[in-house]
């Protein structure tokens, strides 16, 4: 089934619903955001591109993004969502990659497309020739796709080279939505979805079970991350979901704290995307109370490996509440998740090894990359390439990504648990930890630290608080200090970055 027939369905039994709000101000009801979808689909389908093609989005999250996705899906094409925050030419290189006959950009964005030399059709949205597609007479229908069939086609992040292109069938995206339902939250008609994190990614994902549901879609006026502008747009619209980054959602603790908010008007923050370390969340929740869903997914699968319960992230009664709350939570319903050795059999509950999953919302593989895709699906199961381990109650809690394992000495350390107790120190505010080759134990482990607001790294005062948690082996050999650590476009710290400082600076 199409994704687009879930807008087809709302807007023919709920249309004067309002569905897309940029700031405070209605933009479109479900009729009107369903008469533009299914006009411009009919202006795709007149420039020669239906099922098989790919149109993509380099868009800012602005109102016309929906409306742009949901129209190439009434075509019978599928989307290609590139992050607004990529440079014209690696957006170029996805749109050459994937065979984009077409792209659709932001007035911002277009210009750095025309300079990459990109190949396709690009038009700018909103535009004069934007509006002039949508005069054309809207499909009755979206055109027919199977479950099978190609819906969105999304670039992993590429922080160990060029970006693959994960194949997200509409029978995925689908199930992902369904599963939502039944692991993380429910969506109820007076909701509103607040896209504060790129459209191109998760919170992009995760409008589709909103339009099933007939909930408000909102569009920060500022087009991406701003604490004061969310808590804003919360109360004035209430009952509000967002999708954030672990970062985010410090970055919202810390601006509560600072400002006096309350963070009034949200009723749940599903956070994924990156490590959330235990006296993160802890804090989120003793600001804002029980809000909080954590999911784990990857492109490979998305937003549908495991999910940490609203319950469970604000339990403290439990008297394992702290390894739960470190956990990603339980494998959701539509997919089995196992801990796998190297050869991929199945270790016991407690023991560490790869996050294995398959089910409903595995990719079929990757874009034109038979090579990357047997490498990725083995009998079936989805190697994710990180590290992990599942309790008896089936909790999983990840470690680290198979190439962050440090091991020093012979001994298996993973870095995040460095992290976790150096985070635990008043002076500082990020951590990240690599290994560093020696000679004598084959890598050390060293930490870059950026210090609290107003505060001061005490490299020995660190010291001294890593041996008073973990084992002496693990802890830092050296400490390096930065005013702020690398990140990617999606807020994931940048380990091949910090190692690459390690080699230019010969420490």
């Amino acid at each position: 089934m199409n994704l687009a027939v879930w807008l087809d369905r709302i807007a023919a039994a709920e249309g004067a619903r309002p569905a897309l709000i940029a700031g405070t101000v209605l933009v479109a009801d479900y009729a009107r955001f369903r008469t533009q979808a299914a006009a411009l689909g009919a202006a795709l389908i007149a420039e020669g591109i239906g099922p098989g093609d790919r149109v993509a989005l380099f868009m800012k999250n602005i109102p016309e993004y929906l409306i742009a996705e949901y129209a190439v899906w009434y075509a019978g094409a599928a989307v290609v969502p590139i992050n607004a925050k990529l440079h014209g030419r690696e957006a170029a290189w996805i749109i050459e990659n994937s065979g984009a006959a077409l792209a659709f950009a932001t007035p911002d964005l277009a210009p750095a497309l025309a300079e990459a030399g990109v190949g396709c059709e690009v038009v700018v949205a909103p535009s004069a020739d934007y509006a002039a597609m949508l005069e054309a007479t809207p499909m009755a229908q979206p055109v027919a796709r199977t479950g099978e069939d190609l819906a969105w086609l999304f670039y992993t992040s590429g922080t160990t080279g060029k970006p693959k292109g994960v194949m997200m069938t509409h029978g995925m995206l689908q199930a992902m939505a369904l599963s939502y339902f039944a692991d993380a939250d429910d969506v109820r008609a007076d909701d509103a979805a607040l896209y504060a994190a790129p459209l191109s990614h998760g919170a992009g994902i995760y409008n589709m079970m909103h339009v099933l549901k007939g909930a408000r879609h909102v569009f920060p006026p500022s087009g991406g991350f701003d604490a004061g502008e969310i808590f804003s747009l919360a109360r004035h619209h209430g009952s509000v979901h967002m999708f954030a980054a672990p970062t985010m959602v410090k970055r919202m603790t810390e601006h509560a704290r600072a400002a006096g908010e309350s963070g009034a008007g949200l009723r749940t923050v599903v956070y994924a995307g990156g490590p959330m370390y235990l006296a993160d969340i802890i804090e989120a929740v003793e600001q804002f109370g029980p809000i909080f869903v954590q999911i784990y997914g990857q492109g490979e699968c998305p937003m549908s490996i495991t999910a940490l319960s609203r319950h469970d992230v604000a339990d403290r009664g439990h008297p394992r509440w702290r390894e739960r709350l470190a956990s990603v939570g339980r494998a959701q319903a539509v997919v089995e998740v196992m801990i796998g050795d190297a050869q991929g059999n199945p270790l016991p509950a407690g023991e560490t090894g790869e996050i294995m999953v398959r089910g409903a919302t595995v990719m079929p593989g990757y874009w034109q990359n038979p090579e990357a895709t047997a490498k990725t699906i083995v009998n079936g199961w989805l190697l994710t390439g990180d590290m992990g381990r599942m309790d008896g109650d089936g909790y999983v809690t990840m470690q680290d990504r198979s190439k962050d394992l440090i091991i020093s000495g012979g001994t298996n350390i993973y870095p995040r648990e460095v992290e976790e107790v150096l985070l635990t120190h008043p002076s500082v505010s990020e951590a990240s930890v690599v290994g560093r080759p020696s000679a004598e134990w084959g890598e050390d482990v060293v930490a870059f630290v950026v210090a609290a607001p107003g505060g001061a790294i005490d490299e020995a005062a660190l010291d001294a608080h890593c041996l008073e948690n973990i084992a002496r082996f693990k802890r830092p050999k050296a400490y390096f200090i930065l005013p702020e650590l690398p990140k990617n476009n999606y807020g994931k710290v940048l380990k091949t970055e910090l190692r690459k400082m390690l080699e230019e600076n010969g420490k």
